[in-house]
């Protein structure tokens, strides 16, 4: 998949368990690890602020995009 989750970064970087973190942001800790595995298929975006805020960071340190190569066109197609 070319987004790609950091929380698991983010975590380390604030000596933060995945456990605390869903306990401040109210979300169960099922749901919290899929969303830090990558395998969640959206998440809502009170959501995300709500990380956000515990984590002091912008969505953008925990989304990244990495196309996968095989999805880019060549221009020359």
């Amino acid at each position: 998949m070319p987004i790609i989750v950091n929380l698991d970064v983010m975590l380390a970087r604030r000596k933060m368990t995945l456990s605390a973190l869903a306990e401040t942001v109210n979300i169960t800790l099922a749901n919290l690890s899929i969303l830090k595995s990558g395998k969640a298929k959206a998440v809502r975006f009170s959501t995300l602020a709500a990380i956000c805020q515990a984590l002091e960071c912008q969505p953008g340190d925990l989304l990244e995009h990495r196309p996968d190569p095989r999805d880019l066109r060549s221009a020359d197609e």
